[in-house]
């Protein structure tokens, strides 16, 4: 037996300063480090603001927040509170600071180490790689490189945990699933309005190169409304999600219009999360939201650009292995997700769109047309 697999921390930090799909995404890893040391005490280090994913996850101890961008006084207080408090800290972003905390807190580390920069040629991404995680590698006991492309990022975070195993594939011989955060109570003004069956539609991505176009909404949310179904619209309270919102709405004729309820900016991630438990299906861009969707067991559908789903497609609840979907597919489904994706061989790419800029579009998202999604819909509900 190595040294790593008789390792049996007391006291664990798991570490995921991003966002809140980032924290999501570990709660198969959470559970499974559960399962290793049954006894050990967990706590979360993550932005503040962020953490709601993790909201009534028995396993987590203490969730301790901390700010973006933070100053001096910030940093000093945070090293003071985690100074070698943990015999272990498991780091899921690649970053320098999230390294740094895990240095400041544990004894011993894990962790994910950062892919490479585009534009750059073999040699050179190998070069930078190694300049960028040699003091990280140094520190850690054990540590997974990214692949944005073939590896999913539960496998990445799963195998963090490879080194304790004698032998680690059986992490991935059993029904693997993500803990979607426990439900609030929706506030009685949306409740109210609310009647079955419902679908809820999440059109807002965190960038612009993630958009599917207006008037595809609007052929999508009219087609939903004359099956008599109503549209419950979902958005964070970002200023261009709740615009993007209006925009969608705007197009959408009186009758149609009659059988939407707007919630942008309206939930929590709790109570998002108990709107969505409640709907017959829910269709959405890649952001963190359709990943919750697919948490809560409900029939999910993803509209997939540059972003590759065999590194963020949104989880199957229960599939068994290390990879549930194909790189390019103009349609695939495993589990409740469907993931839709649009024509080209340069599909996926991994760019922040055509243009490689956060306010560009994707020609592979502009010619995702609506009756993909429509066909999608037909078949996730049975109609």
């Amino acid at each position: 037996m190595t040294a790593s697999s008789a390792l049996k921390p007391k006291k664990v930090l798991f570490i995921a300063t991003r966002q809140i799909g980032d924290v999501l995404v570990t709660a198969p890893l959470i559970a499974q480090a559960r399962e290793l040391w049954p006894d050990a005490e967990f706590h979360f280090l993550g932005y503040r603001g962020k953490l709601d994913m993790l909201k009534g996850n028995p396993d987590i101890a203490q969730k301790i927040e901390t700010s973006d961008r933070p100053k001096l006084k910030e940093y000093l207080s945070l090293f003071f509170k985690l100074f070698q408090r943990y015999d272990l800290a498991v780091v899921t972003q690649p970053s320098d600071r999230a390294y740094f905390y895990g240095l400041v807190a544990a004894h011993q580390r894990v962790g994910v180490l950062g892919g490479h920069p585009q534009g750059l040629t073999e040699q050179d991404k190998a070069k930078k790689s190694n300049q960028q995680n040699a003091w990280k590698k140094a520190i850690s006991l054990h540590t997974i490189d990214v692949d944005y492309f073939a590896q999913h990022v539960i496998t990445e975070k799963l195998r963090l945990l490879e080194i304790f195993y004698k032998r680690p594939r059986e992490i991935f011989s059993k029904p693997i699933s993500v803990m979607a955060p426990a439900g609030d109570p929706i506030a009685p003004t949306i409740a109210g309005q609310l009647h079955s069956p419902y679908i809820v539609v999440h059109p807002g991505p965190l960038t612009a190169y993630k958009r599917w176009p207006l008037a595809y909404w609007q052929s999508l949310l009219t087609w939903i409304t004359k099956q008599g179904w109503q549209v419950v619209l979902s958005a964070s309270p970002a200023k261009q999600d709740l615009q993007l919102n209006k925009d969608i709405l705007s197009l959408l004729d009186e009758k149609a219009r009659s059988h939407v309820i707007d919630t942008a900016g309206l939930l929590s991630i709790p109570q998002a999360g108990t709107l969505i438990r409640g709907a017959i299906a829910y269709v959405g861009v890649d952001t963190s939201i359709t990943h919750l969707a697919a948490a809560c067991n409900t029939p999910t559908i993803a509209l997939f650009g540059p972003t590759p789903p065999t590194n963020f497609g949104p989880w199957p609840n229960g599939f068994i292995g290390m990879q549930p979907y194909q790189l390019r597919a103009r349609s695939q489904t495993v589990g409740n997700v469907t993931i839709l994706q649009g024509p080209g061989e340069c599909v996926p790419c991994r760019k922040a769109g055509c243009e490689d800029r956060a306010s560009s579009n994707s020609a592979c998202l502009d010619l995702l047309e609506p009756n993909q999604v429509i066909t999608a819909l037909q078949a996730a509900t049975n109609k």
